[in-house]
């Protein structure tokens, strides 16, 4: 059974920094991180979210590892430190996309003794950075977790009582396809819907007009572009498939109005209900 006495985060952005506090704010562990940018790791240091800064020297102290960075920057920092993490470790990433991740990570993980877990927690704000982070971010949140072997009860009963300070809600367990699969329709779906949204010559418009379904389909659209087109891009396949569907509707809905055939635009919104009930409820 895995004893957690020092984390290491790399990373000290929204999510990063969230671990952090949640750990310090939580637990008794010792806390070690970095970030790339010098003076958000000095920030976190002076505030007390980090009990020191995080390098080749002490990695080896870490039971438990969290790059919370990009995905081709979690492949090159693993790359990097993998030779000074220590065998027993448990190295747990938290970026969007997983196949890339585990695909290179893994064998690392075999190379140097120590244990590779994909991770993403479902849990953000509109604003990034480690300014808006907080260790009650992940409270009730899903952490989907993408071990080697899925069926390896002991790696994941220890990976739930590393992560109890969290306060996550649930943990999902999938493989690396079904994780990408999934997530460019819960949310890279979403995100592109929401930003196209926004674009409409009525939106300079909306004040006055709008409530909580505007807000609800916007929330969204004000994203970090260079993050999101590195997610959107290694994951076109899978989101390409979640557009054709949502175009393919679209033109239903759009058909039926040119059409003026209330009709059919009454089936599909009933449709559309029935399947919203059928997914979650009412």
């Amino acid at each position: 059974m895995i004893t957690v006495k020092t984390v290491g985060i790399a990373g000290l952005g929204l999510i990063g920094g969230s671990f952090a506090k949640a750990y310090k704010e939580n637990s008794d562990v010792k806390v070690l991180g970095v970030d790339l940018n010098n003076s958000i790791t000095h920030l976190a240091t002076v505030e007390g979210a980090i009990d020191g800064v995080l390098d080749k020297d002490n990695i080896g102290e870490c039971d438990l590892i969290i790059p919370a960075l990009y995905p081709d920057t979690v492949i090159e920092w693993m790359e990097d430190m993998a030779p000074h993490i220590k065998k027993d470790a448990v190295v747990l990433d938290t970026a969007g996309l997983k196949r890339e991740i585990c695909e290179k990570c893994f064998p690392l993980a075999h190379k140097y003794g120590f244990t590779f877990v994909g991770g993403h927690p479902m849990a953000g704000k509109k604003y990034s950075g480690f300014k808006y982070s907080s260790g009650k971010l992940f409270r009730d949140a899903s952490m989907i977790v993408v071990p080697e072997n899925g069926e390896d009860q002991l790696l994941l009963s220890n990976i739930r009582a590393a992560l109890a300070p969290c306060d996550f809600g649930r943990i999902t367990v999938c493989s690396p396809e079904k994780h990408d699969e999934m997530i460019a329709f819960t949310s890279e779906l979403a995100h592109i819907v929401s930003n196209a949204y926004i674009k409409s010559p009525s939106a300079m418009e909306h004040r006055g007009y709008s409530a909580g379904s505007y807000r609800d389909l916007t929330r969204v659209a004000w994203l970090n572009e260079d993050m999101w087109t590195g997610i959107f891009m290694k994951n076109r396949d899978n989101l390409i498939k979640e557009l054709d569907y949502i175009i393919n509707f679209l033109g239903e809905y759009r058909d039926a109005l040119d059409k003026e055939d209330s009709d059919r635009l009454w089936k599909l919104l009933h449709d559309g209900k029935m399947a919203k009930e059928n997914v979650d409820g009412k």
